[in-house]
């Protein structure tokens, strides 16, 4: 969908939407079509329940005396409450009304209103970058729908007089959504489509935006001594690759280390020789979640051109059982040197980013790791669908986390570390074992990880195991992937890390 802004003197076409604030109180735009309606919003008004809260919204169809198909007034509830991330609801909520309506035009209509705190180019950019985000769909497998069944809108204008304020606000808000669809995209794929070597491929177009790209195959991981990625990916028949993504926006920096990105790339996760249960294992098309977050990222950073050095790393490979598989009992030794005791073979993406991680320091020797992964189902029953788990080993970072979390609705939720947890992961015959029993669970996994971090390394590992897919919509997410993640990591940058 194509989102513009223009003139409110430009020529308006198919629906029209309009504000009200809280009480029902008419926005300027909105009181000029009242009386070119002969007082019809006004009547629409008396005869609903409508009371201007924030996303509530009246329609008002075929309106007399103007050209629009309909008019929507959408509430923004009280103007002093109105912030970046409510407008960007707000935004949601006009693709959400609008999207499947019949209409393939929308003009929106924007006026300043009093008590928003917000400047007009502002809140128009981040309403555009809502409406934008809610209007992802991924269908490019569907071939029998029928055309009542798809979205009708194509383009929808925000008027109002700053329109070059707009433009430049909404430029690299376009380019984190950009990110955002490309992690969309790569998390929605099936496995016979997105499996390692094919990941490399979609990789690929982040050269165009600048990212240098670094791929090793099976023999160079295994010259390297990667024992534990390795032995995730032996029982496939898609060969593992690990991949560096490397932006240098910031070449002339006093410190040039990088930020780091690491992800879990598991394209397809069976369990392996501890196979799952047959109910719900296509969803294990998205393990790969982690390394789709850290790519959108990396396509988010060089979209919109961020003064900061940053390299994301995705460990890709895919877990099966074949008479090739790694067993329970098998012990492999990572690029570390570090040895783990395989108790669990479903307990693979540790064993992917350990040597990610190592691979990663010893090779960019970053300042700050953050690893994301679908990781553990524990973190769903600690915190539902709501939050990602945080683990870090640094207070600054944690916090400077959980901040862009709150500024972008990304949530997350410090979980605890400490030497207790250790003992869970004891194994008689090697360093460690990859899983510490039921109870903790995610907190096990996380101290599993910590071992493969350099001591001069602050890190903060996300176990995004319950947000990466979503069953319902929310206010700028359709159903399917979420792309959760991108926004957080995009925002930690910019605030705390870029033009440094």
């Amino acid at each position: 969908m194509r989102v513009t802004f223009a003139s409110p003197d430009q020529k308006r076409t198919g629906a029209y939407v309009v504000f009200a604030m809280d009480g029902g109180k008419l926005s300027a735009s909105a009181g000029d079509l009242d009386k070119a309606t002969g007082g019809g919003l006004k009547r629409a008004l008396k005869n609903s329940k409508f009371k201007g809260r924030r996303g509530q919204t009246l329609t008002v169809l075929g309106p007399r005396g103007v050209k629009a198909s309909r008019i929507v007034i959408l509430g923004i509830g009280k103007p002093n409450k109105l912030d970046t991330l409510a407008a960007q609801s707000l935004g949601g909520a006009i693709y959400r009304i609008l999207g499947g309506s019949g209409d393939k035009s929308a003009s929106v209509l924007l006026d300043t209103i009093k008590g928003v705190k917000l400047g007009g180019a502002e809140f128009a950019a981040n309403l555009a970058f809502g409406c934008h985000l809610r209007s992802y769909r991924f269908d490019k497998y569907r071939t029998k729908e029928k055309d009542d069944d798809k979205p009708s809108l194509k383009s929808v204008a925000v008027m109002l007089r700053d329109v070059a304020g707009a433009r430049r606000r909404f430029s690299p808000l376009r380019n984190i959504a950009d990110g955002v669809f490309f992690t969309r995209d790569l998390v929605s794929e099936p496995a016979n489509v997105i499996y390692p070597i094919s990941f490399v491929s979609r990789l690929r177009a982040l050269t165009k935006l600048g990212v240098k790209l670094q791929v090793l195959d099976e023999k160079q991981m295994k010259k390297l001594g990667m024992g534990a990625l390795l032995g995730v990916a032996q029982g496939s028949a898609n060969a593992p690759r690990l991949v560096a993504m490397r932006w240098n926006g910031a070449p002339r920096a006093k410190d040039k280390r990088p930020i780091a990105f690491v992800g879990k790339g598991v394209t397809f996760d069976t369990g392996g020789i501890s196979i799952k249960p047959a109910g719900g294992m296509e969803d294990m098309k998205w393990d790969m979640g982690g390394a789709g977050v850290v790519s959108g990222v990396m396509h988010a950073l060089a979209a919109r051109k961020a003064k900061v050095n940053a390299v994301g790393i995705v460990g890709l490979v895919e877990n099966m059982p074949s008479s090739t598989a790694q067993r329970p009992g098998d012990v492999v030794k990572t690029m570390s040197g570090q040895t783990i005791e395989v108790i669990n073979t479903d307990a693979e993406g540790r064993l992917v980013l350990a040597d990610a991680m190592w691979w990663c320091q010893k090779m960019f020797k970053p300042h700050t790791i953050i690893d994301l992964a679908t990781l553990t189902g524990a973190i769903i029953i600690s915190l539902g669908y709501h939050h990602a788990g945080l683990f870090a080993n640094n207070d600054k970072l944690a916090e400077q986390l959980t901040e862009a979390g709150k500024d972008t609705n990304e949530a997350v939720w410090r979980m605890p570390l400490g030497d207790a947890y250790d003992k869970q992961v004891r194994s008689q015959i090697a360093d460690m074992k990859n899983v510490g029993g039921r109870d903790a669970g995610s907190i096990t996994a996380a101290q599993i990880l910590q071992r493969f971090i350099q001591k001069d390394v602050a890190w903060a590992h996300l176990d995004i195991a319950g947000v990466t897919w979503s069953n319902s919509d929310s206010a700028t997410v359709p159903r399917g992937g979420t792309g959760f993640g991108v926004r957080l990591l995009d925002t930690l940058v910019s605030k705390h890390y870029e033009g440094k």
